[in-house]
């Protein structure tokens, strides 16, 4: 189940007396340049297999699926928002799949 998470002051208090969790997580490289670049803010994830919260970090470890392999680039990014069909904003709720969350996130160096 997903926890509160607006990225309010108040929020972002509580969150933290849930220390925040780091995920390493495959990122294809396509998505791994623009979130490195700035440009992607936000990453479609499966939610049933982690229970992501506002303040995580996410370990983007850059996969090439073309060549099937790590090609050694590493971004590191922190959530910002989380977005489910538990917890939805707009139509989320009807056009989410309950298996999967939306997360903004922000490279550390911008958040």
């Amino acid at each position: 189940m997903l926890a509160q998470r607006s990225a309010t002051p108040a929020a972002v208090k509580r969150e933290l007396i849930r220390e925040a969790a780091t995920h390493e997580l495959k990122c294809w490289t396509a998505f791994f340049t623009e979130i490195a670049e700035g440009r992607k803010r936000h990453d479609l994830r499966r939610a049933t297999d982690r229970d992501f919260h506002v303040g995580d970090r996410l370990v983007l470890r850059e996969y090439d699926p073309a060549r099937e392999c790590y090609t050694g680039r590493v971004q590191t990014v922190v959530v910002t928002y989380v977005t489910s069909a538990d917890l939805p904003c707009a139509l989320s709720e009807e056009a989410l799949n309950h298996d999967f969350c939306i997360l903004s996130i922000a490279r550390l160096a911008d958040a």
